[in-house]
């Protein structure tokens, strides 16, 4: 059985149970599905500073605090325990225009060339790590969720801002892929 979970699985597996998580969330209590607005209940919860963002009842999510838990615990037992001994597939073409742009390592889920601790302290890691990771929280704050909250939960209820939302996460995506990493890869 532990050989069964270890083997990669057909990505509609995934689709089908993400799928059917929208259902059971709004059968069970009315509960949306999302992450982003989680750094908020966390911060509500822990700083006591005066701040208007921060003062309201976070309580009544508490549920979203525990599904954050359970993300980051299965991800632990999940790399810890079942992780694919199989080295990562990648078409022979990918691979090939990775390497033309620097990116040599293709042994685990992120290229160990562009994500080390090492890198932190470089331009290129700077861009990526921190700049990249700010532009990403600014971006869901901006567009009122993240992309699972807008393109699982907010289509799915047939809302029209969460269209948009998805919308523009897929152009900036193509954009990012085909424009700008080639760009930044040669830094």
């Amino acid at each position: 059985m532990l050989e069964l979970i270890r083997q990669p699985w057909h990505w509609s597996i995934s689709g089908l149970l993400i799928g059917l998580t929208i259902p059971i969330l709004l059968i069970l209590g009315n509960k949306s599905f999302g992450i982003s607005s989680t750094l908020r209940q966390v911060c509500a919860a822990c700083i006591p500073a005066n701040i208007d963002f921060f003062k309201y009842d976070w309580k009544k999510d508490s549920w979203n605090l525990f599904f954050v838990v359970g993300i980051i615990l299965g991800g632990f037992i999940g790399n810890s325990f079942l992780s694919n001994p199989n080295e990562i597939v990648i078409t022979a073409q990918t691979k090939e225009e990775l390497m033309a742009l620097g990116i040599k390592d293709f042994s685990g889920l992120l290229p160990t060339d562009l994500f080390n601790f090492q890198n932190l302290f470089t331009l290129k890691g700077f861009i990526f790590i921190v700049l990249g990771g700010f532009l990403v929280g600014f971006g869901t704050r901006w567009a009122g969720g993240c992309t699972s909250g807008h393109a699982i939960m907010g289509l799915s209820n047939l809302q029209f801002p969460s269209l948009i939302a998805t919308i523009c996460f897929m152009v900036g995506g193509f954009v990012m892929t085909w424009l700008i990493l080639p760009f930044l890869l040669t830094l």
